[in-house]
Order: structure tokens, then C-alpha cells, then sequence
């Protein structure tokens, strides 16, 4: 099991910015954002397929958020720019390590083993 530690949540007013970190523990295959608010589901926001350095995105973020990876520190970012009150969430990092092809079915939460504790975005209007 891999451990995942999150940060940098935290309020903001809208047209702002945050930037998230999700350090691992160990070797993943593949790392993501997902977010969830009150009464609703869980959604994909950024994933990454770390050996190809693949990126995939929700429509409601792209061209507003970038995922990225650091290898050397085995940590994965997700850099939120133009926040909306609709990104108001708590937002979870998660992993995977079985993982061998990218693809857009990587925004999917059942192909995740492993998540964080989550952290609170908070924007305002």
C-alpha cells in the first residue's frame, strides 16, 4: 500500500490560484485529483500516467488546471488557476500501481488503490 500525503489546500477568491501536492510513498503507476462536494459524486479533475508523463483532464478544468510530476521527490502537483465557486470541493489525491497504458478511463476513481486524507478547496464569489 502506498501512503499518500497531501497540501496546499486552502480558501480563495475567484479568478484566484492553488497549487496541490500529493507526495507518495512508493512507486505508482499512475497518480490523480478527484473531488468531491457536498451531495455529489466524485469526480476525476487531472490524472497522470507517470511513466509516459500522460495528462488527462475534466472538461470543466481544462485549460485552467495543469497536473505535473516531480520524480525526484516521487510527488505529483495539480496547479488550479481562473478558481470558480463551482471548484469548491474537498479534493483527494490517489494512486495506482497496476497500471501499464494511459488513457482517459484514468479519471475513473475504481482504478485506484490508494488515497489521501483530502484536502479543502474553498473559493469564493
Amino acid at each position: 500500500q502506498v501512503q499518500l500525503v497531501e497540501s496546499g489546500g486552502g480558501s480563495v477568491q475567484a479568478g484566484g490560484s492553488l497549487r496541490l501536492s500529493c507526495a507518495a510513498s512508493g512507486y505508482t503507476s499512475n497518480m490523480g485529483w478527484f473531488r468531491q462536494a457536498p451531495g455529489k459524486e466524485r469526480e476525476g479533475v487531472g490524472v497522470i500516467y507517470r511513466p509516459g508523463g500522460n495528462t488527462y483532464y475534466a472538461d470543466s478544468v481544462k485549460g485552467r488546471f495543469t497536473i505535473s510530476q516531480d520524480n525526484a521527490k516521487n510527488t505529483v502537483y495539480l496547479q488550479m488557476n481562473s478558481l470558480r465557486p463551482e471548484d469548491t470541493a474537498m479534493y483527494y489525491c490517489a494512486a495506482a500501481t497496476l497500471i501499464i497504458s494511459p488513457g482517459t478511463w484514468l479519471l475513473k476513481d475504481e482504478y485506484y488503490n490508494d488515497w489521501g486524507q483530502g484536502t479543502q478547496v474553498t473559493v469564493s464569489s
